[in-house]
Order: C-alpha cells, then sequence, then structure tokens
C-alpha cells in the first residue's frame, strides 16, 4: 500500500483501523487481522516476490521527485533505489522486510560498484576510500570498506552500509569528482548478463 515511513504517517493520522479499532505504533498484526485503510480493506498477504533490475541511468528511484522525467515505477512496478545519474542492479521486491534487512547498513550486505573518476586514482586515494572517509556535511565516517582499482580512471568497490550518494561522497570528500557508478553486485545477486 505505501511506505514504511507513510504507513507511519497514517497510522499516527488515525487512518488506519485493526479488527475495528484505531491502529497504533508498534501493534503486531497477523494475517487474520482485518485491516482498514482510509476506509478501505486490504487484501491479505502477498506472496513475495524479487525481481533483479537493470535500472539504466536517467531514471529516477522515488516517486515524490515532481521534475524527473522518468520515473521508476514507470518503467516497473515495484519499488526501488539507486541515483538517477548511476546505472545498473536494484532489487525490487514486495517483501519490505527484506529490503530494510539487505539495505540497512548494520545487515552488512554487500553492494559492489564499479567507479569512474575525473582524475586519475593514486594509491593513497584507495587507501583513503578503503579505511573509511570522514562526511563532514553528515558528520560521520563510512565504514571500512574494499576498493581495487581496475583502470586509470576506474575502480571496484565493495560497500557494506547505504550512506545516500555515499561513493559521490567520499570521492567528492578526497577531491575527485564521479563520472559514472554502476552497481554490479546486491548480496549474491548479480548484473551479470542483464540489459538496461
Amino acid at each position: 500500500v505505501c511506505s514504511r515511513r507513510d504507513a507511519d504517517k497514517l497510522i499516527e493520522e488515525g487512518r488506519v483501523q485493526v479488527n475495528g479499532q484505531k491502529a497504533v505504533m508498534g501493534l503486531q498484526v497477523s494475517d487474520e487481522d482485518e485491516i482498514v485503510v482510509n476506509g478501505k480493506h486490504l487484501p491479505g498477504k502477498n506472496d513475495k516476490v524479487v525481481y533483479a533490475y537493470y535500472k539504466p541511468l536517467g531514471v529516477t528511484c522515488t516517486e515524490r521527485d515532481r521534475h524527473a522525467d522518468k520515473v521508476l515505477t514507470q518503467q516497473v512496478k515495484l519499488p526501488g533505489r539507486l541515483d538517477k545519474d548511476s546505472e545498473g542492479l536494484i532489487l525490487l521486491t514486495n517483501d519490505g522486510d527484506l529490503i530494510h534487512t539487505m539495505m540497512n547498513g548494520s545487515g552488512n550486505h554487500e553492494k559492489e560498484y564499479i567507479v569512474k573518476v575525473n582524475k586519475e586514482i593514486t594509491g593513497e586515494f584507495l587507501q583513503n576510500m578503503a579505511d573509511g572517509v570522514f562526511l563532514k556535511e553528515l558528520n560521520r565516517r563510512t565504514k571500512p570498506c574494499k576498493v581495487e582499482k581496475i583502470g586509470k580512471f576506474t575502480f571496484r568497490i565493495i560497500l557494506t552500509q547505504g550512506v545516500n550518494r555515499q561513493i559521490r561522497r567520499m570521492s567528492h570528500a578526497l577531491g575527485f569528482e564521479v563520472t559514472a557508478i554502476k552497481r554490479i553486485r546486491v548480496a549474491t545477486v548479480e548484473l551479470a548478463g542483464l540489459l538496461p
């Protein structure tokens, strides 16, 4: 029906009922409970599905950007996330618990990227990226990660946390600008032979 944040808001606004009673935050429900949102009965639990999707450049992964030319939900009918100016693997699913677990940094699930930058990559840059970078605008240090140079301006990076625009922020803090990002793996799911 909606995202977790939107669900919290609906509950706070009193627009959700469980078995005829106003829902409260933290209420435990089961498949047998009758749930009504804005006066409409919700169907029973869905079968869980997961799709591997190659998001091309230029597609925005949010429905809330009214300036976006192409929105992911116009391409496919399930939610996902990757910057508009990035491409690569997105897992699309109706299993909110799965995505929350995989994308939450505490799960240490690996996400692997191929990244191009505007300057020649140095050993110092690679070591700083691997050690974790302090992001002044967020007042936090990124977790240590695996980084490998694979070309003059290209590197492979494996992250285990989900800071918004993390690779771009890390590179920028070290004086580099990202020119291209492609996510090639999430946990054990690989982009492999998928086409945009």
